[in-house]
C-alpha cells in the first residue's frame, strides 16, 4: 500500500480533530468546473431527481432562495435527491463563495464555473439566458425535466422534486 500524501493526511487529521473536538467541518472547496463536467458531476449514478441551481454571491436572489435548497436536501435527500451547487462567480471571487458556503453550513461538494458564460449556458440548455439564479431538474434518466430563471419558494421546488420521484412530501398527503 502507498503511503498517503501529506496534504490528504492533513485534510484526513483536521476533519477528524474537528469531529473530536465537537468544531464545525469547513466545507469542502467548491471545484472548478465547466458546464460538460457539471453535466457529469449531475448525471452520475445514483440519485432518483437531480436539483442543478447556478447563483451568485452578488445575485441577492440567489442569496434569498439558497437556504431553500439547503432545506429540500435536507427533506429529500435520503430519498433520492442530489442537490447540485454551482456558483457563477467569477474564479478570482472564490473567498466570497466559500464564505458563503461556510456561513450556509454547506459540507457537500460544490462547484464554481471555470468556463465562458455563452459556452457554460449552452452546455447546461440553449433555452437559459443566463439569469440568475437558474434552477434544472433532471430526472433519473438525467434529462431535464423542468428549468427555469428566477428565484422561486420553497413549495416550488418541493413540487418539483415531488413529481419527479413520484412520491408525497414529507409529511403531507397527496
Amino acid at each position: 500500500m502507498s503511503p498517503m500524501p501529506s496534504k490528504a493526511r492533513a485534510v484526513l487529521l483536521a476533519g477528524a480533530l474537528a469531529l473530536a473536538t465537537g468544531a464545525a467541518v469547513p466545507p469542502p472547496a467548491p471545484a472548478a468546473v465547466d458546464g460538460a463536467g457539471l453535466l457529469r458531476a449531475a448525471r452520475a449514478p445514483g440519485a432518483a431527481c437531480t436539483v442543478i441551481n447556478v447563483w451568485a454571491t452578488w445575485c441577492e436572489p440567489c442569496r434569498e432562495e439558497f437556504p431553500d435548497l439547503l432545506r429540500l436536501r435536507a427533506a429529500f435527500g435520503g430519498r433520492g435527491l442530489r442537490l447540485v451547487l454551482v456558483s457563477a462567480d467569477f474564479p478570482a471571487e472564490r473567498a466570497a463563495v466559500e464564505a458563503f458556503l461556510r456561513a450556509q453550513k454547506v459540507d457537500f461538494a460544490t462547484y464554481l464555473k471555470d468556463q465562458p458564460d455563452e459556452a457554460f449556458i449552452d452546455a447546461l440548455d440553449r433555452r437559459w439566458s443566463g439569469a440568475l439564479p437558474a434552477t434544472f431538474v433532471l430526472g433519473p434518466d438525467g434529462r431535464i425535466v423542468e428549468w427555469w430563471e428566477g428565484k422561486r419558494s420553497y413549495s416550488d421546488f418541493e413540487r418539483s422534486v415531488t413529481a419527479v420521484l413520484g412520491r408525497t412530501a414529507p409529511g403531507r398527503t397527496r
